[in-house]
């Protein structure tokens, strides 16, 4: 009997574990500002291609809520050239055991012709990214993209603009800023990489009227097709030149 207690013990010992490190790896988003996407928001995750040609390049594409609502506008529009990943995701630099996640993800899939990633929307709140950090972290989230990359072409994207909620005309003075700042400080970051910039926020700042009415953070379903042409676009040529 004491022995069936103690394998029982270790049983429920193995369960709680496996429960917690499930919970440690679920992504969650709590900003209301960035829960609900187009749709009904985004299906957190690693999306692999719906089908794929062993002839083809891959891409992966990494990013949060925006990027799911413009990816399936880049597939379309690199149909026949690419095989399309996605790591749609909600974390930002500080995120606990982001870097590994990375680091699993890139070694695990692809390997990838081409790497278009964003890490920035879901920084802006105060004490998620402590002060001072987010251009090293930033450094050492690149670093690590850099180290796993086998070969692939890095671009970087850079984080949309913001609007006051209800109000798609205006960008958010406080958010919006800490966007420019960050934005900033990742472009340096790039630069000491010689990374190349697809800079979605000049080209969405110049296209509010592409916002959705009642978002803060979210596009209208013109505005996501009109950032999937300008991504596919930034992509190409990069394709062209690894073939």
């Amino acid at each position: 009997m004491n022995i069936q207690r103690i394998v029982i013990g270790f049983m429920l010992l193995g369960l709680a574990a496996r429960l917690s490190a499930a919970e440690t790896n679920t992504m969650v988003e709590t900003d209301p500002h960035l829960q609900a996407g187009p749709k009904g928001g985004p299906s957190w995750g690693f999306k692999p291609a719906e089908s794929r040609d062993p002839k083809l390049p891959n891409v992966l594409l990494m990013g949060d809520s925006i990027l799911n609502a413009y990816r399936k506008t880049v597939v379309a529009e690199l149909k026949g050239k690419a095989n399309i990943d996605a790591f749609v995701n909600p974390y930002h630099q500080a995120s606990p055991g982001l870097n590994e996640q990375l680091k699993d993800i890139l070694t695990t899939n692809g390997p990838y012709a081409v790497i278009h990633f964003n890490m920035g929307m879901h920084g802006y709140q105060k004490g998620r990214i402590p002060e001072g950090q987010y251009e090293p972290l930033t450094r050492k989230m690149v670093q690590t993209i850099v180290d796993n990359a086998r070969g692939a072409q890095l671009i970087w994207c850079s984080t949309t603009p913001v609007r006051v909620k209800d109000q798609p005309g205006q960008l958010d003075p406080e958010i919006n800023g800490t966007i420019i700042q960050h934005n900033a400080m990742a472009a340096k970051v790039m630069a000491e990489f010689k990374i190349p910039t697809d800079d979605l926020y000049s080209l969405m700042t110049n296209h509010l009227d592409m916002a959705g009415a009642h978002e803060a953070v979210h596009w209208l379903p013109e505005g996501a097709h009109f950032q999937g042409i300008a991504v596919a676009n930034f992509i190409k040529p990069y394709l062209e030149s690894k073939q």
